[in-house]
Parts: structure tokens; C-alpha cells; sequence
């Protein structure tokens, strides 16, 4: 009887999975094709997010568990995903270049400590973490428009899979509209949680306060990059 039993709820975690997938395959399709044929940075997240799901679907990997050493099986902490936009009083080609050197970043964002540039389109992000510790990965910028936007994305192998963009907006008065917008999935345990943390109990708010910040910054001491 339990032998019984134990083939059936096998059966149906199977089926289950293969639902999972093809529900993944499909969402992550139309995703991909849909972020491919936009412009900016919501093109950007749709893509990449659709990319990924249909990868996943396609080969039952997830990259992000396996760069973790775990099993797709455990329980993953809740991904994140924040976005906010700032009005600055200046020229969009200004914020971009301030932006376009990931080191200024953790002057801007407050859960990164440092990021160090390893050549044109890679550098290497170390975000803080709970209890004094911190997380790693590289990232490689994917989108680059001069003015308009960046767009980067974590490389493969990296503990923490993430990505983030930011849309610079000239306005008519000569200001920008920076619009940001961030992406983690943490992985399986301990440091899924502690990464689920980086952004403190309200990701939303944590970002707001961050731009309006560097907001607050960039206009009044007009920093250099």
C-alpha cells in the first residue's frame, strides 16, 4: 500500500513539473518575444526575465540553484524586484555618465558596498548581507545607449541571478527622469535569506530613498564620475 502510495504522489510531482514547465515555457515565450519587440527598460526586464524562464523550462536547470549547489527541490527565498523613478535637475548625458561607472553605484544604493570594474562590460558587485556578512557575483552590462540607458545582468555561476536597468529621460526643461529597476533571486537556504534581506523589510521604500538621495547629491554637489 505505502509503495503504492509513494508511486502515486511520484506521478503526481511529475506531472506537476511538466505543467511547471510548460506553463514557464509559455510565459517565458511570449516574455521574450514581447521585451524583443519594446524599447527601453521594461523591453529590457521583460526579456530577460522571458529568457530565463524559457531556459529553464527548456533544459529543468535553474542556474541559479546549481551555481548554489542545491537542489531545485528546496525551497527558494521570495525573489525581489523593485523599481522607482527620480527627477534630477540635470542633463540625461550628465547622470548617465555618473551611472555608467558601476563604482559610483554604492554611493547611490545602499545594500551595495562596493563594485569593482573588471573591463568595458564586466565588474565584479559585493552587496552587504546580515550579521556584518556580504554576497559576491560579476555582472556584464547587456544594454547600452549613451544617454538613454543601461541595462547589465549577472554572469553565469553567480551565487545571487540578478539584473537591473536604469532609463535616462530628457525632460523639456533640461532635467532627466531616472527610472530604475532592479531584480534578484536569491537562491535555496541560508543565503537565499540572508540576500532577501539586502533591501531590508520595504525593497520599495529602501530604492525610493536611495534615488531620492543621490537626488539630492548629484544636484547639489554635482559630482564628477
Amino acid at each position: 500500500m505505502s509503495a503504492n502510495m509513494d508511486n502515486s504522489n511520484s506521478k503526481e510531482t511529475g506531472n506537476s513539473m511538466d505543467q511547471g514547465r510548460l506553463i514557464s515555457g509559455a510565459a517565458g515565450g511570449a516574455l521574450l518575444l514581447l521585451g524583443l519587440r519594446r524599447r527601453g527598460f521594461l523591453g529590457l526586464s521583460m526579456a530577460a526575465v522571458g529568457g530565463y524562464l524559457a531556459y529553464r523550462a527548456a533544459t529543468g536547470n535553474d542556474p541559479v540553484m546549481s551555481a548554489a549547489g542545491l537542489s531545485g527541490n528546496a525551497a527558494a527565498a521570495k525573489p525581489i524586484f523593485v523599481e522607482h523613478s527620480v527627477v534630477i535637475d540635470r542633463p540625461a548625458q550628465q547622470v548617465y555618465t555618473y551611472w555608467r561607472n558601476f563604482e559610483n553605484l554604492p554611493r547611490i544604493m545602499s545594500h551595495l558596498e562596493n563594485v569593482t570594474i573588471l573591463d568595458e562590460r564586466r565588474s565584479r558587485w559585493v552587496a552587504k548581507a546580515p550579521l556584518g556578512t556580504h554576497v559576491e557575483w560579476e555582472a556584464e552590462i547587456v544594454n547600452d545607449k549613451p544617454g538613454e540607458r543601461i541595462g547589465w545582468h549577472s554572469l553565469p555561476g553567480a551565487t545571487v541571478d540578478n539584473a537591473g536597468s536604469v532609463q535616462f529621460e530628457s525632460l523639456p526643461n533640461g532635467g532627466t527622469r531616472v527610472h530604475v529597476a532592479l531584480s534578484y533571486r536569491p537562491p535555496a537556504g541560508a543565503l537565499g535569506a540572508a540576500v532577501a534581506k539586502l533591501f531590508g523589510e520595504e525593497p520599495s521604500q529602501q530604492i525610493a530613498d536611495d534615488l531620492q538621495k543621490f537626488k539630492q547629491t548629484f544636484e547639489g554637489a554635482n559630482p564628477q564620475a
